[in-house]
């Protein structure tokens, strides 16, 4: 029973043996070219100078947006307490708060009262103004025949006049009629012009009176949520009481606040990406950006529109926010190819020196964002070999044996 123990220590000691001292043998058994295995160990170039064999990754940058990262909140599009423009007791059942309603649906209706009679009183003196200005049309132009008439028999005295046929008092009897002609024709005209602004003042009062009776119906201004219930059923309500507040959660905003050294890189209409404390993303562009900075931070008001047509986002919630800024150019490389030099620098190793000897080269990098694919770092060449296996095991000016694999696209 010993047996076995021991015979599986000696096949393990002479696989250790092969793959720590012996590693050509064991590809030879295995039938694997040792050119081909991802070989970060020590090699020989053909001058016999030592070699580490790395695998580095050509990639070619490409142009990214910069993002500026703000915290922020949603907030309703539009918020507003809706409220009474005129007296009376509720006579409508309340609407429950979280429902939706739309542009013009009735929130609170009122009791008329006496609205209606003042209404019909008024439309009623309306009618008897109307009326006057026919009568007062008639009375003019009898008076501006009369004054026509006048001026005839005016004209007719002074010719008989002249001619010896009438005396002069006749001419002054015509004359002194036509002044009563013409005084006649002034009163009907100012009769004319009263009766037409008593209509005016009577529909001035139909109207008011109309626009009081469409007070007692309080109208949603917009599509949105009831934040509130409506008023009470039986409920005196008076000028300026408050019937309902509704939101608006579609569109949303998200709203941060941008520091000035960065208020310069974001402009309006640019695209911005937004998370929720609870990890829903959202997607809009900037709408908004402040001229005038918060007296106590220094910060500037962005607003980015988002898109909520099921209303699911809440107004409130924590959000953070991504503004995409001007392009730069970037590379998109594995998270594990980022190591950090002696003085604790960000950076990557690449291949560099000449092709027949290649060393390992450290490169400062700055890195932009994190992505699924990988991370966005800038500072390196638009081209550049980029050590993504073995990069831990070599400093600089190393002597490499790169294998190469092209950048995914």
């Amino acid at each position: 029973m010993k047996l076995i123990p021991a015979l599986t220590a000696i096949l393990v000691a002479g696989f250790l043996y092969l793959l720590i001292v012996d590693r050509d043998r064991l590809y030879a058994i295995a039938q694997i070219d040792g050119s081909a295995a991802e070989d970060t160990g020590p090699a020989e170039a053909e001058d016999g100078a030592p070699q580490v064999g790395v695998v580095a990754l050509r990639s070619r940058a490409r142009e990214v947006d910069d993002t500026v990262v703000l915290r922020g909140r949603t907030e309703a599009a539009r918020e507003v307490e809706v409220r009474a423009e005129t007296s009376g007791r509720v006579i409508s059942e309340p609407l429950r708060k979280g429902a939706f309603v739309e542009t013009g649906e009735a929130l609170c209706e009122l009791d008329p009262g006496t609205r209606e009679i003042q209404l019909a009183e008024a439309q009623a003196r309306l009618s008897e103004a109307e009326s006057r200005v026919p009568t007062a049309q008639a009375g003019k132009a009898e008076a501006e025949a009369r004054l026509r008439e006048a001026e005839i028999n005016l004209s007719n005295a002074r010719r008989l006049s002249q001619g010896g046929y009438q005396s002069e008092t006749s001419v002054i009897s015509a004359e002194a009629a036509l002044e009563a002609a013409s005084a006649q024709v002034q009163s009907a005209e100012s009769s004319l012009v009263s009766a037409r602004a008593g209509i005016e003042a009577a529909q001035a009062v139909v109207a008011s009176a109309q626009r009081e009776i469409d007070r007692l119906m309080i109208r949603a201004p917009f599509d949105g949520l009831l934040e509130t219930d409506t008023a009470e059923l039986g409920l005196l309500m008076q000028t300026g009481s408050p019937c309902a507040t509704i939101v608006q959660l579609d569109p949303i905003k998200l709203v941060g606040f941008v520091p000035e050294v960065d208020v310069d890189d974001i402009r309006v209409g640019a695209r911005a990406t937004g998370r929720l404390a609870s990890g829903q993303a959202l997607s809009g562009e900037v709408s908004f950006v402040s001229r005038s900075a918060d007296e106590t931070t220094r910060t500037f008001r962005v607003e980015v529109k988002v898109p909520n047509p099921d209303l699911q986002i809440r107004d409130g919630q924590t959000a953070e926010i991504l503004v995409d800024t001007n392009g730069t150019e970037a590379h998109l490389l594995p998270q594990s190819a980022l190591t950090l030099d002696d003085s604790g620098q960000l950076g990557v190793r690449t291949v560099g020196g000449p092709e027949a000897a290649p060393v390992a080269r450290f490169m400062p990098v700055e890195l932009l964002r994190d992505t699924p694919e990988g991370v966005l770092v800038a500072g390196l060449d638009p081209v550049a070999s980029v050590i993504v296996v073995g990069q831990e095991y070599v400093t600089d000016g190393v002597r490499v044996a790169p294998r190469y694999r092209e950048q995914a696209q």
